[in-house]
């Protein structure tokens, strides 16, 4: 078995870019050699600010002979279609050809054993058609070609059994990119660009590896992560400090260093006075930094950075240079953070009707008066949610969008709100619910728990999903430009995690009517659907996110719909509950078959009625119960259903839960003795009744029918 390297060199590709190009790369190179028969032991793909690399190993020398069958015409088809049938098949005549017996009687069928091809000249069929269908985002030309790529390819080693892949005729692989001349196969690279730029050659995977840590390029993406997390800590400690976690950096960094070189550097005294968070953003955004903290969580007056270089001074020059243009850039963003506090918040406001929410839905002052009112109506659902904070939170939240730190760095909306207001007086509460109405911005994001936060958060979303709703811009497939579904997410996070109990068809009622005021006060002109229709739109697309939701807990989806299909639920406490009564009803013995007994129950009155074109929903009469078993079928569902009316109107559901398994024997007996389709038609009319006061009787908890 046989092993495989290929390595494109080229200019620095962009970060983002790399790891999914390492992938693009393997999967369709192999993908080419699976069609073709071909297997192997291991593919794995390497990424690297210059070089793209695929490793393979435990390929055969070639793949395995196989045998092709084509189908031709039926025996005594027309001569055309004969000659056409050996001219696709490769034929001389059709007495070369198989006949075999179909169920459409006998055909003709061309049957050849194929060789199976070289390994070498299947790697660089696929390595051709891979480069030449690479589906990079974003791409470019040089010199004088029509060839795309992400950046000038420059080199391109490609070994296989440890010499320089060839064509069948012997020659070195080598492409031609289109309109420039064709780069062939080598079994040299080159290292770092400035520590170690003299070509070397390689003899196989392991030497690759190898001569490249010490040409000063670590290959494998991850080693590069984790070399450049431990020097980071490492360097940390020493000065007493921890590293701030950050993952998305740490990706980033990993694809703009060869050759990780961790250093130190200072902050000036004079720029820890600044909002932690500014710093963080500013060394983060601009300078690529790690943040640096006290091992209590203060703030430190250091940073670390992440060269791609060796030096003889230890990196002093390298680190004095970053020192100086951090110096710059907090000084910057100092002058916005002090002319930011000279204007109350308040007095921003104005300014947001110059900012566009939507073309058809106004702009973030319309927004930010919906809001106000929007906060008021969500207040009287949260506990302790105080209407007038909820008010004064809603008039701020949005006024950062117009301060110049924000502009500088958008991701601190909301967290800079938070700063100005408390500079500028506003209770801790306030400021706390413009910072985080935002959030929960996602699945692993921190959800808000104080109520004004809440309250805010709520609105926030709410708006935003009525709103787009009602101009008709949902989500449709993998495309969700307005994070409709994020927004939706957040809401049930929101109130699932905090025990809310809140009408939901309520409030979208209330913020689409916010909508229609501001409507028809600004003169819009909108699209706006009617309530009713959005409101059970809504509600459907919160029944798919919530889904979602469950099924990470392992509930199943059908209980969701189960319970939905009641209709009118927009409870989501109340709905969880009932979700979670009835699936560990559904687990026990009695609830099981139970179920059963639904299931077999409804599908006779789907026939029946279907049969028959009538309902048969209504009260059996009484005189025509001649069977033990149904009357006492009726009675029990009678007292079942007396029993858990008021059980439901508790919301003890694990209690009419009990209610219903108590109905297992007397239902089982029923389907035992009672013989439903009747001779006398009366008596089949009744006991058609009594079936649908089984099914309506369970569906008060759940529409039975939808439970998988």
């Amino acid at each position: 078995m046989a092993e495989f390297l290929l390595e494109l060199l080229s200019e620095d590709i962009p970060a983002r870019m790399q790891v999914q190009a390492a992938e693009d790369l393997k999967r369709l190179v192999t993908e080419k050699l699976a069609e073709a028969g071909l297997g192997w032991d291991k593919a794995i793909a390497h990424s690297t600010p210059r070089r793209l690399a695929l490793v393979m190993k435990g390929l055969p020398l070639r793949a395995p002979d196989r045998t092709d069958e084509r189908k031709g015409p039926r025996v005594g088809s027309p001569e055309g279609a004969i000659q056409g049938f050996l001219k696709s098949s490769g034929l001389g005549s059709i007495d070369e050809a198989q006949i075999r017996e179909t169920d459409k009687g006998a055909v003709y069928f061309a049957v050849r054993d194929v060789r199976g091809e070289n390994t070498a000249d299947l790697l660089a069929k696929a390595i051709i058609s891979a480069i030449e269908q690479f589906p990079w985002p974003k791409s470019m030309r040089w010199a004088n070609g029509a060839a795309r790529w992400a950046r000038p390819l420059h080199g391109v080693l490609a070994l296989f059994e440890g010499d320089v892949l060839r064509h069948r005729d012997g020659t070195p692989f080598s492409f031609a990119l289109s309109g420039l001349e064709a780069l062939p196969a080598t079994q040299t690279t080159t290292g770092h660009r400035f520590l170690a730029p003299d070509p070397f050659a390689v003899k196989s995977v392991a030497d690759y590896e190898q001569k490249l840590l010490d040409h000063y390029v670590v290959a494998d993406r991850e080693k590069r992560k984790w070399r450049i997390l431990g020097d980071a800590k490492r360097r940390a400690e020493e000065h007493g400090l921890v590293l701030v976690p950050d993952e998305p950096l740490l990706e980033e960094v990993a694809g703009l260093v060869e050759w990780p070189v961790v250093l130190v550097g200072s902050i000036d005294s004079a720029f820890m006075t600044l909002p932690s968070e500014v710093r963080r953003t500013t060394m983060r955004a601009n300078q690529k930094y790690f943040t640096l903290e006290h091992p209590g969580g203060k703030p430190a007056p250091r940073f670390l950075i992440v060269a791609n270089m060796e030096t003889e001074d230890g990196g002093d020059a390298i680190v004095a240079g970053n020192e100086r243009v951090l110096r710059a850039r907090l000084s910057d963003a100092r002058f916005f953070y002090e002319q930011d506090l000279k204007t109350p918040l308040r007095e921003l406001r104005p300014k947001l009707d110059k900012i566009a929410f939507h073309a058809k839905l106004g702009s973030v002052l319309d927004r930010v008066i919906r809001l106000e009112k929007l906060v008021v109506e969500i207040a009287q659902y949260v506990p302790r949610g105080n209407p007038t904070q909820a008010i004064a939170a809603a008039l701020l939240c949005k006024c950062d969008l117009v301060t110049g730190m924000v502009g500088e760095f958008p991701e601190l909306q909301g967290v800079m709100g938070r700063y100005y207001a408390l500079a500028q007086g506003e209770v801790g509460e306030v400021a706390d619910a413009v910072r985080d109405h935002y959030k929960p911005l996602g699945p692993t994001d921190v959800c808000p728990t104080a109520p004004l936060s809440v309250v805010l958060a709520l609105a926030e979303k709410i708006d935003t999903l009525v709103g787009f709703f009602a101009i008709d811009e949902v989500p449709t497939g993998s495309k969700d430009p307005y994070a409709l579904r994020r927004a939706a997410l957040g809401v049930i996070r929101l109130i699932v995690e905090n025990g809310l109990r809140m009408p939901l068809r309520s409030l979208f009622q209330s913020a689409y009517e916010f909508y229609r005021t501001d409507a028809q006060h600004h003169g819009f002109t909108r699209s706006l659907g009617g309530a009713a229709l959005l409101i059970d739109q809504l509600l459907t697309f919160f029944a798919d996110r919530l889904k979602v939701v469950l099924k990470e807990r392992g509930v199943r989806h059908d209980l969701i719909d189960a319970v939905f299909a009641l209709g009118g639920e927009d409870d989501l406490v109340r709905l969880l509950d009932r979700v979670a009564a009835l699936q560990e009803f559904l687990t026990t013995e009695d609830g099981g078959n139970l179920l059963t007994a639904y299931r077999r129950a409804a599908n006779i009155l789907r026939i029946e009625e279907k049969r028959d074109g009538v309902s048969y929903e209504g009260q059996p009469d009484p005189e025509l119960l001649t069977l033990p078993e149904e009357s006492a079928l009726a009675e029990a569902l009678k007292a079942a259903a007396s029993e858990v009316e008021p059980l439901i109107a508790a919301e003890n559901f694990r209690g009419a839960m009990a209610i219903y398994a108590k109905l297992r024997p007397v239902v089982d007996a029923f389907f035992d003795r009672v013989t439903v389709n009747a001779d006398e038609p009366a008596l089949r009319v009744n006991r058609l009744r009594l079936l649908s006061r089984i099914r309506s009787t369970l569906n008060k908890i759940a529409e039975f029918a939808r439970i998988a």
